[in-house]
């Protein structure tokens, strides 16, 4: 039987505002919880989702001093959907910013997903600045993990999906599906890129849970989520998020100091096991939990309680 835990109660920000990069793009952020508590940050996925309120109730308020912000392109961040001025290396840069401006000296990171990504680069860049890691949803953006999401593999299992997601792309371009929908996401021709936004992000939606959910499937239908959401997740998996091949299981002893807790589904779809797995032989130095009755996203039981149980865990370890 699924072990279940409730989110934390819903909270509001105590601080928000706008952070101006100065390259184009403005950064929305925001602080909920206890002011004198645990720092952490929040990397949400994508790229390209944006942070939602369920991601502040992770914490416990009393204890966390909570960090969420929307990375260039998505969410309240602007302006929406821009791909200029937007890799792996800008967003790391976005965090050191934050960090420096909040007037935060070292913090947690927590992210699933992209979030995953994102936390082991920025970790890796400055393994000074943090306390601690909590993961889930490992994804390395290796050209092996991209193929089997967008190419071949997860469509083994959900070929209903695949075919609404190949659908916009003709036969004869179909073996590269990242290029083909990036001529078309960045195309002069406003109705097919935003149909073809669509089809890509209903795809994800389709694949993240264990069992359907009406919920996500409704959010990634949506046309403004989905051109952010789909515009920015493809310009970086064109470019390979800017990272060799193998550089993030490469480089894990520039963290392998850092306490951490890995979270993965058995039966996740989107980043499949296998990544997670790799990860844990690379670091076993970090807490490692297969969830049996999951998939991918944080709304599965499973991956809630045990997200749950690292972030009070964490909070443990540093004091509060």
């Amino acid at each position: 039987m699924t072990r279940t835990r409730t989110l934390y109660p819903p909270i509001e920000p105590f601080e928000h505002g706008m952070l101006d990069t100065q390259e184009g793009h403005v950064l929305y952020w925001e602080r909920c919880g206890n002011p004198q508590g645990v720092p952490v940050v929040v990397l949400h996925g994508g790229p390209g989702g944006g942070c939602s309120p369920m991601l502040r109730r992770m914490f416990d308020p009393a204890l966390y001093n909570i960090v969420l912000f929307d990375q260039r392109g998505c969410g309240r961040s602007t302006p929406h959907a821009r791909l200029e001025d937007n890799t792996t290396w800008h967003l790391v840069a976005d965090i050191e910013r934050l960090r420096r401006m909040l007037g935060i000296s070292q913090w947690m990171l927590y992210g699933g997903s992209w979030g995953s990504t994102l936390a082991l680069v920025y970790a890796q860049a400055h393994p000074e600045r943090v306390t601690s890691i909590v993961l889930r949803g490992i994804f390395t953006a290796r050209s092996e993990e991209l193929r089997w999401y967008y190419q071949e593999g997860a469509s083994w299992l959900f070929p209903d999906a695949w075919e609404d997601f190949v659908a916009p792309i003709p036969v004869g371009e179909r073996g590269d599906l990242i290029a083909a929908y990036q001529r078309r996401l960045t195309g002069p021709d406003d109705a097919e890129r935003v149909r073809c936004a669509v089809a890509w992000s209903r795809w994800e939606g389709s694949t993240l849970t264990l069992r359907p959910s009406p919920t996500i499937a409704h959010q990634h239908a949506d046309p403004h989520f989905a051109l952010a959401f789909a515009r920015i997740e493809n310009h970086y998996f064109v470019h390979r998020a800017w990272l060799e091949d193998n550089q993030i299981l490469r480089d894990v002893d520039r963290i392998r100091h850092i306490a951490a807790t890995i979270v993965q589904g058995r039966y996740d779809v989107v980043t499949p096991l296998h990544t997670a797995w790799a990860l844990h032989r690379a670091w076993p130095e970090a807490a490692f939990s297969i969830v049996e009755e999951a998939g991918h996203a944080t709304s599965d039981p499973g991956i809630m309680a045990a997200l749950l149980d690292a972030t009070d865990a964490h909070a443990q370890r540093h004091g509060a």
